[in-house]
């Protein structure tokens, strides 16, 4: 008789080449008119998608908006509009390997990567001289991260927010994994399937580069906001309140109401906002 661990395995390949051919659902009216309403723009022969709306009359300051995992930029929906009442330029990106942006197959996923098309957005729009204001969420946080290490446009930065960090709090794998599909019934349909786990390096990018990245926001200079949601199963509370509050005390820190998760910005639209704008006009 055959080993038990070799019978469910001879199961298991038949039900998961049925899984990786199963269909994306059709895209929702909503996100139809989130893609019709943006563009796109080249990074090594990617088509990366982006939004970039006009705002506030008589405002100069511009903000780049930072999606998490594993979903795009649809995330800022709710708060689009309250954006662009105070932001005279608000922008937004899908990854590569996200969104309505290319997947390509194989590729080595970075945040490295990412970061680098963050800063082609910025000069393929000419905001190389403008400082700008990143808000970030999850997977976005590091990039931001990444972005505040760089010479490059770490003088640009103007102040960063970052939502639900997960910077220095690593959940195990398989926590992770298991948010991440019950995310995947709210989240846009649109992170292709076969790329999930070529895009989950990031994990061990984060561990890997711990220093590099953490260490940017320590040395900064740039005003750092947190938006928490103490509900979070990613980044625990109080646990993480604690770590981010030791390891970031000059960070200002917004907890919003007991029962908001990991994705603030879509659970609480109207606190997360205010949370920010009360940040912003802080200075």
């Amino acid at each position: 008789m055959k080993e038990w661990w070799v019978q469910v395995g001879l199961l298991l390949v038949p039900l998961l080449a049925i899984y990786l051919h199963i269909p994306p659902p059709k895209l929702s009216p909503a996100l139809l008119s989130w893609r019709s309403s943006g563009r796109y723009f080249t990074y090594k022969d990617q088509n990366i998608f982006y939004r970039d709306s006009t705002g506030a009359v008589g405002s100069s300051d511009i903000i780049i908006l930072l999606h998490g995992f594993p979903t795009s930029s649809y995330d800022w929906c709710k708060i689009w509009e309250g954006l662009t009442q105070r932001f005279h330029r608000v922008i937004a990106l899908d990854f590569v390997g996200f969104g309505f942006s290319d997947k390509p197959r194989p590729h080595r996923y970075s945040i490295f990567e990412q970061a680098s098309i963050v800063e082609r957005l910025v000069r393929h729009l000419g905001l190389r001289r403008q400082r700008i204001n990143l808000l970030s969420h999850d997977y976005g946080d590091t990039v931001a991260q990444e972005l505040l290490h760089r010479y490059f446009l770490s003088h640009m930065i103007t102040r960063l927010l970052l939502s639900d960090s997960e910077f220095c709090f690593f959940s195990g794998l398989e926590q992770f994994l298991g948010h991440t599909r019950s995310l995947r019934r709210q989240s846009t349909g649109i992170c292709g399937r076969r790329f999930i786990f070529s895009i989950l390096q990031y994990i061990n990018q984060r561990k890997k580069h711990r220093e590099r990245w953490v260490g940017a926001l320590m040395s900064t200079s740039v005003p750092l906001h947190l938006i928490y949601g103490p509900l979070d199963p990613v980044n625990p509370h109080p646990e993480f309140l604690q770590l981010y509050k030791k390891v970031l005390p000059t960070s200002t820190v917004s907890v919003l109401d007991d029962h908001i998760s990991h994705y603030p910005q879509l659970e609480d639209p109207t606190g997360f906002l205010n949370a920010y704008l009360n940040f912003i006009n802080s200075f």
